[in-house]
C-alpha cells in the first residue's frame, strides 16, 4: 500500500517570529509538510493559487485586511480547511468567532508567553488540529456568500415553559457554529440549557455574549449558583467544570475549578453525567459536532435514567467523532441533520411536557 503523503500546510501570519516558530514546529510532524508562509492576505492568496496548500493556518489579526475578511473574500472562490492561530485579547476573541462564521473550522490560541512548554503544548494542538482539518470537506463554501443576522426563532405549537426540565448540549470541534443554528432558533419559552462547547478559559464569555446577541433566549457564561431555568442558556466557562446540582425544586449549576476529564475542562461527560443523576427523565440530550468521544458515556446515562437523547447526524458535522460515539453506544437513539436538530428538540421538550 502506498504511503499517505503529508498533508501541505501554508502558514500565515504578519509576525516573522511566530512564521518560523510554527514553520519549525510543525515540520517536525512526519504528517505535516509546511509548503510556504505569507505575511499578510494578499500574499497568501498568491501562493495558495501556486501552492496548493491542504490546510491554511491564518493569523487573526493583520494589518491591511484582518483574518475574518480575508476568509469572506477567500472561501467562495478557494474554499480550503483554514484553522486560526489566536492571540488572546479581546478583540482577538471577537475576531475569532466572526472568523468560524466566515468558514474557518477551529482555533489554536497562541500561548501568553513564549516558554517552552506553553509553545509545546501549542504546536501539539495545532498540528492535530491542522490534520483533523485536512479531513474536512468545505467544497460547500464554493460560490457561497456569508449571511448576517442571525434567524429568527422556530415558531412552536405551545411550548410550556417549565423549569423542571433542562436542555443538555455538548460540542467541540465546529461546534461554536452548530450551536448558533440550534439555539438561535429557540423560542424564549424554552427550558433552561445548558452547554459545554469545549473552549479556552477566556473565550466562552465572549461566546456566551455574542449568542446573546442574537438569541431569543439570554445566554450568559454560567456561574457557580446560577439557575437553569426557562429563557436562560448558562454556557460552562472554560477551564472550569459544569454540573448540575438540585436544590429542592429547582435545579442550579455547580462551577469550579477541576481536572481535565477525557481529556476537557469543561467537560461534556462531567456535565451529562450530572443531568443524568439530578436530572434523569426530566432532561433531553443533545450532542452536536465534535472529535473524540467526551460525552459518550454521559450520554448513555441520561438516556439510561430515561432521557431522550439525540445526535447530529454525519452529513452536517464538521467531525463525526462525539456525535458518532454517542450513537455508537446507545446515548443518542437518532442522528438528526442540524438543520432539523432544533425543532427536534422543541418536539422532544414538548412531549415531556404533554
Amino acid at each position: 500500500m502506498m504511503p499517505t503523503r503529508p498533508i501541505r500546510l501554508l502558514i500565515v501570519d504578519d509576525s516573522a517570529l511566530v512564521r518560523e516558530i510554527l514553520s519549525t514546529g510543525l515540520a517536525k510532524d512526519p504528517g505535516i509538510e509546511v509548503v510556504g508562509t505569507a505575511s499578510n492576505p494578499y500574499e497568501a492568496r498568491d501562493k495558495i493559487v501556486q501552492l496548493r496548500p491542504d490546510v491554511l493556518t491564518l493569523d487573526v489579526e493583520m494589518p491591511r485586511m484582518d483574518g475574518v475578511e480575508f476568509l469572506r473574500r477567500l472561501m467562495p472562490q478557494f474554499p480550503i480547511p483554514v484553522v486560526m492561530v489566536s492571540s488572546l485579547t479581546e478583540s482577538g476573541k471577537k475576531i475569532t468567532f466572526d472568523a468560524l462564521e466566515a468558514g474557518a473550522l477551529d482555533f489554536v490560541s497562541k500561548p501568553r508567553s513564549n516558554v517552552a512548554a506553553g509553545l509545546s503544548s501549542m504546536l501539539l494542538e495545532l498540528s492535530t488540529k491542522v490534520k483533523l482539518a485536512s479531513t474536512v470537506d468545505v467544497s460547500h463554501w464554493k460560490g457561497k456568500r456569508l449571511e448576517r443576522g442571525a434567524r429568527g426563532p422556530i415558531q412552536s405549537s405551545a411550548l410550556e415553559e417549565s423549569t423542571d426540565k433542562v436542555v443538555a448540549i455538548g460540542a467541540s470541534t465546529g461546534g461554536t457554529e452548530a450551536i448558533k443554528e440550534v439555539i438561535t432558533r429557540f423560542p424564549v419559552t424554552m427550558p433552561g440549557v445548558i452547554i459545554v462547547q469545549h473552549m479556552p478559559a477566556g473565550f466562552t464569555k465572549m461566546f456566551a455574549d455574542r449568542l446573546n446577541s442574537l438569541c431569543s433566549m439570554m445566554v450568559k457564561e454560567a456561574e457557580n449558583g446560577d439557575r437553569i431555568m426557562a429563557g436562560r442558556v448558562l454556557v460552562a466557562p472554560g477551564g472550569k467544570q459544569m454540573r448540575v446540582v438540585r436544590r429542592g425544586g429547582i435545579y442550579q449549576v455547580e462551577v469550579k475549578p477541576g481536572e481535565p476529564v477525557m481529556g476537557h475542562c469543561p467537560s461534556v461527560e462531567v456535565m451529562m453525567q450530572s443531568v443524568a443523576k439530578e436530572v434523569g427523565k426530566n432532561a433531553v440530550g443533545v450532542m452536536l459536532t465534535g472529535m473524540g468521544s467526551d460525552g459518550c458515556t454521559g450520554m448513555k446515562a441520561m438516556a439510561d435514567a430515561g432521557a431522550p437523547c439525540v445526535a447530529q447526524d454525519e452529513a452536517t458535522s464538521v467531525v463525526f467523532g462525539m456525535p458518532k460515539e454517542a450513537y455508537a453506544r446507545g446515548g443518542a437513539k437518532k442522528l438528526v441533520p442540524l438543520g432539523d436538530m432544533a425543532q427536534t428538540v422543541i418536539n422532544m421538550v414538548n412531549r415531556l411536557a404533554a
